[in-house]
């Protein structure tokens, strides 16, 4: 006899599974209709989901492709005519837009002359349908649309440049010069006339050359330059402390041999009074700790560059860069930033109220800090410069850090606290990848000249 189930033991879980029984042998049809139809709307749910998915990715590669041609189409809009600037929007759209799962890709663009210029650049696509097609929608139509207007905005850029030892390795210093080159001409082609866009150039390690042409300027302090650098009348002494402790008469060396080096600015003993290192207070001979100590800098970098709208001297100065030295991204920093704001060897050209103006600092370092006028532990040099770039974004300029570390150093928590947002650091792990950075940044820059 075969055994009783836990159903037949359990009167009420036997008639249940009686029920259930007789409601499959007379409604198993139903059944799987019910289920099907249940699947229908949740796969379609799913699908209609991926469908969006994919339509936002368009969309978004769509809006990049459009801001790109919006700028390259400002450049020349006022030389071509609307005619030509319709048919360039095609042509430049459709080159920065490949996809090949979209059809029917169509761009135009309305170009409106004036005291302020526009141009509003249009875009369309339809994009097949995976799922939702079962529903009867075949396709989707993406759109987007980017605004171009200019003639009211105008730009000034610093660019803070690493030009230490390192630099050397890895291609980094022939990068670099291919990448700011790139950048200055990117810059000049927005720029519609003369004082649209400056620019200044800041190469930097520990030091800073400002331009040994500018050794009678006031603003600088010769104090420890003279100690360090002349002849005693014994000639065997080649240090004052020796010369005079040996009843010797030091000269110092005529300031026309200085090779243009300054150190940070402050006091001899430490930088805390007045903290000029990490502000833009401008040089006062009454003070010395505002001044820029000389130093002949065995390393010094090319000479700084005040704003400027002279492309070619900009492109001979990057070309003419070399590495050498220690890092010291603040004074980099600091200088940049005093390019911008003016005061001690920068002279800025006034801003015209009729205009708006964006400023811009562009750190770039290839290397943790190492050295500065007082410090060679990292931790000490980072304080400062923490400061800095503190007091460089309450003034409201607007920060780029780039790391490029191809050594494996770990990420610059420092660079990366230190930019205008998470998306104006950069860490790069290749030298190449500063062209393409600086290109990046290059078009952002161009956003803020052509406002979007």
């Amino acid at each position: 006899m075969r055994p009783k189930s836990i159903f037949s033991r359990n009167p009420l879980l036997s008639r249940l599974s009686a029920a259930l029984h007789a409601f499959g042998r007379a409604n198993r049809g139903n059944v799987a209709l019910v289920m099907g139809l249940t699947l229908v709307p949740a796969v379609g749910m799913t699908g209609a989901a991926i469908d969006y998915s994919r339509a936002n990715s368009v969309k978004a590669g769509m809006q990049t492709a459009l801001d790109a041609t919006a700028l390259m189409l400002a450049k020349e809009a006022a030389v071509v005519g609307q005619a030509q600037v319709n048919v360039n929007a095609q042509k430049y759209f459709k080159s920065m837009f490949s996809r090949p799962d979209v059809t029917n890709v169509t761009a135009n663009a309305v170009y409106s002359p004036g005291g302020t210029s526009s141009l509003v650049v249009n875009a369309s696509a339809q994009v097949p349908t995976a799922f939702v097609k079962m529903f009867g929608y075949e396709t989707v139509t993406v759109s987007s649309t980017a605004t171009a207007k200019w003639g009211n905005s105008r730009l000034r850029v610093a660019l803070a440049l690493d030009n230490t030892g390192s630099m050397s390795s890895d291609d980094k210093m022939d990068a670099l010069k291919t990448a700011t080159n790139n950048l200055l001409s990117q810059l000049q082609a927005i720029a519609e006339n003369s004082g649209d866009v400056y620019v200044s150039i800041v190469p930097f390690s520990k030091d800073v050359n400002l331009d040994p042409a500018n050794y009678q300027e006031p603003w600088i302090d010769w104090t420890e330059w003279d100690t360090k650098n002349g002849t005693c009348s014994k000639d065997r002494y080649r240090s004052k402390s020796k010369c005079q402790a040996n009843a010797g008469v030091w000269t110092p060396a005529d300031h026309s041999t200085w090779n243009g080096c300054v150190m940070d600015r402050g006091n001899a003993s430490g930088p805390a009074s007045g903290a000029y290192d990490t502000n833009v207070v401008a040089p006062d001979p009454g003070n010395a700790a505002t001044l820029f100590m000389a130093e002949q800098f065995g390393s010094c970098a090319q000479a700084a560059m005040a704003l400027s709208d002279n492309w070619t001297a900009m492109g001979t100065l990057v070309d003419s860069m070399t590495p050498g030295g220690n890092t010291n991204q603040g004074i980099g920093l600091a200088l940049g930033w005093m390019s911008l704001n003016g005061g001690g060897p920068f002279t800025v050209p006034p801003m015209d109220e009729k205009y708006t103006y964006s400023q811009v600092i562009v750190l770039l370092t290839d290397g943790l800090n190492t050295e500065n006028r007082w410090y060679s532990w990292q931790s000490s040099i980072d304080d400062r410069q923490k400061i800095t770039c503190n007091n460089v974004k309450a003034a409201g300029i607007l920060l780029y850090t780039v790391q490029v570390n191809t050594g494996g150093d770990p990420t610059s928590t420092l660079l990366r606290d230190c930019a205008s947002d998470k998306n104006k650091f950069f860490e790069l792990k290749s030298a190449d990848e500063m062209v393409t950075t600086f290109n990046t940044i290059s078009t952002e820059l161009g956003k803020l000249y052509v406002s979007n």
